[in-house]
């Protein structure tokens, strides 16, 4: 007879049906420790790629230029002395052209403003941008044109407003080519966004987009809140950047007062957070594993003190050792493998709901999840099953079938 063959398990399905409500007990505790793994390492998985999705629909060789020298340490002066870093300017953005590594560059402006037309008024963000805005920042428009391409120095009092925008404001009316006032200017609508959701901090369905310059005369500000640069390939980032610090670093008198932060650190920094999000709740997911080896471990215990009988019937009719061994062993594999099962079959249910209540989150559990969840839910109830089997193995014939 091998160790746990045909006939092993054919005897240990019939002890579980023997006993439905702790074979019950035992497959709900495995499977429960399966599906939480399942689920819990998906919706970690699922983060992890609507961030590396979003961020790849924005583009990956974007750098962005933000006045002020991000420190890591030390004492620096300035901060004594009560010095703010140097403004970024539109000429600063200009300087940035002059490489090959630099495909675009936008520079941007923000503000909030009154926007109203005909009495409807509602405070919006205002947007300062140019024409590579769009391209930049892999925008799209539903209708009219984004705004034109012209000197960064030019104002024109054109305007691209955000969809929720136009539905406030001119209703079922057309808006191209209508006039709205931001602020006491009145500016032309030439364009509607089609993109949604969030970027740069704002919704873009919220937004209103008007030429860099009309921005700086509108706020009564010459500098930049930001400069967006792209890269020509993902190769180029990194002269790219050096490129960047050291024009900014001449024209602001030999003085690091920018940081630059690319959108592949940014990634990469998002992707090691969610990461080690994702192995941390599969991690404490695959402590309710354990815990139903400990259940299935005492609740055989038990099973062998109510089975002396059989056990010693069985010894008596010539089961060795290694064969009532295997039938413990064979009867907690048996329960640990249906558990497991129906663990991967609720997890991978409840990975579809959560994919069906929120369609932008992509929670899939990954394979390694799926294959450690099986490994450990069958490891730990044929390792927690040695005990009792054991215990039953050692137990004396005679006395067993007295029933002592």
């Amino acid at each position: 007879m091998r160790l746990i063959g045909p006939d092993v398990l054919r005897f240990s399905w019939g002890a579980l049906v023997g006993y439905p409500s702790r074979a019950l007990l035992m497959l709900l505790a495995m499977s429960i420790g399966v599906a939480s793994v399942v689920m819990l390492t998906a919706l970690g998985e699922g983060a992890r790629n609507y961030v590396r999705g979003e961020f790849a629909t924005l583009g990956t060789n974007l750098l962005t230029v933000i006045p002020g020298r991000s420190e890591t340490g030390g004492f620096n002066p300035s901060t004594l002395m009560g010095e703010t870093p140097r403004d970024l300017t539109l000429d600063d953005a200009q300087a940035l052209l002059r490489s090959y590594s630099v495909r675009r560059v936008a520079p941007l402006n923000i503000g909030s403003a009154e926007v109203s037309r005909k009495g409807r008024v509602r405070d919006t963000v205002i947007l300062g941008a140019t024409h590579d805005m769009l391209a930049v920042r892999r925008w799209h428009i539903m209708q009219g044109k984004f705004l034109p391409q012209i000197r960064w120095d030019r104002a024109m009092p054109v305007v691209v407003v955000g969809n929720k925008v136009r539905e406030e404001l001119f209703g079922a009316e057309p808006a191209l080519g209508r006039w709205l006032r931001i602020g006491d200017r009145r500016f032309r609508v030439i364009g509607i966004m089609g993109s949604v959701g969030r970027s740069i901090g704002v919704d873009v369905e919220e937004t209103v987009y008007i030429p860099v310059a009309s921005a700086q005369q509108l706020f009564n500000t010459s500098s930049l809140f930001r400069i967006l640069v792209e890269a020509r390939s993902r190769n180029a980032i990194a002269s790219a950047e050096k490129y960047i610090i050291k024009t900014l670093q001449a024209r602001h008198q030999g003085v690091k007062d920018v940081t630059v932060i690319t959108q592949d650190a940014v990634l990469l920094t998002f992707d090691k957070i969610l990461g080690a999000l994702t192995y941390s709740v599969g991690g404490i997911a695959a402590i309710s594993l354990m815990v139903a080896g400990i259940l299935i471990m005492n609740v055989m215990l038990v099973a062998v003190s109510q089975r002396t009988a059989e056990i010693g019937l069985l010894k008596a009719l010539g089961a060795d050792h290694r064969q009532i061994l295997a039938i413990f062993v064979g009867e907690a594999l048996l329960l640990s493998s249906l558990g497991a099962v129906s663990g991967l079959i609720i997890g991978e249910l409840g990975s579809l709901a959560l994919r069906q209540a929120f369609p932008v989150l992509p929670a899939y559990a990954p394979l390694w999840a799926v294959v450690a969840a099986m490994g450990v839910a069958l490891g730990t109830g044929v390792l927690f099953s040695l005990l009792p089997a054991r215990r039953a193995a050692a137990l004396d014939p005679v006395a067993a079938l007295s029933g002592r």
